[in-house]
């Protein structure tokens, strides 16, 4: 069983993200860089898999600039076999995403997708589902747990209510939460092999499918300095300031 693994380069989620002058995206020039923090968790679940001996290759895949191998190089050095790198130097939809996504699937036939849930720079939460709906394969999002059985798997997921269990038919596609596992650290020998590994590189474009965006990014803004608190002194305070000042009661 082969599974494919999407991992996506964002801003570090340690960094205080800052709005370019021109108000045309975020500052990404001299910026620390990393694997998107979900995407670590599908890795981890990738390998899990494939260590309990129900999955025999892991394939790293990620979409953007040539930066995205350093991406795909960590993954490799947790333990993936392989990388695919598919270029473009667009600042990719999630459709878009989805539609390479699902062309690498077809040409590698994979038995189990997986990815983040979200990714921490857009938080759109689009691209398994679209993924799924592209390919026609069962989806299982938010995923907490997955339990591979002969010919499907148990996925326990996190919904508003609590914990939802439910049964896919292989091959699926799995969005992966943060509670799923704890990714490991890459050991410095597995980082050397890292470097060594193949990473096959495809440019987007190739791919025959159509990645133009549909949605114009006008302005980006950051959000209003919140204002400063007041104390008060007293309850009766309060609410004379919450009734005649705020005006909320």
């Amino acid at each position: 069983m082969k599974i494919l693994v999407t991992v996506k380069r964002v801003i570090d989620y340690n960094v205080q993200i800052r709005v370019k002058q021109d108000g045309s995206g975020v500052e990404k020039d001299n910026v620390k860089m990393s694997m998107n923090p979900p995407d670590e968790n599908a890795v981890e679940e990738a390998l899990r898999i494939k260590e309990s001996g129900k999955a025999d290759e892991i394939i790293a895949l990620s979409i953007g600039s040539d930066k995205a191998q350093e991406t795909i190089r960590t993954a490799l050095a947790m333990g993936a076999d392989r990388g695919i790198h598919v270029k473009s130097d667009l600042d990719l939809e999630p459709l878009a995403i989805s539609k390479i996504i699902s062309k690498i699937a077809e040409q590698e036939k994979p038995s189990i997708i997986l990815m983040g849930k979200q990714a921490i720079d857009d938080d759109s939460n689009q691209t398994g589902q679209m993924t799924s709906a592209l390919l026609n394969w069962p989806q299982a999002t938010f995923a907490s747990k997955i339990e591979i059985e002969d010919n499907a798997a148990i996925v326990t997921r996190e919904i508003d209510e609590g914990l939802e269990k439910i049964k896919v038919s292989i091959p699926f596609v799995a969005s992966c939460d943060l509670r799923l596992n704890e990714p490991r650290y890459a050991s410095l020998p597995n980082i050397m092999k890292a470097k060594k590994k193949p990473i096959d590189v495809k440019d987007a474009v190739s791919l025959g499918i159509d990645i133009n965006p549909r949605i114009d990014q006008i302005k980006v803004e950051e959000p209003p300095v919140r204002q400063k608190g007041i104390m008060v002194n007293d309850v009766s305070e309060l609410v004379h300031k919450l009734k005649h000042e705020a005006k909320v009661i």
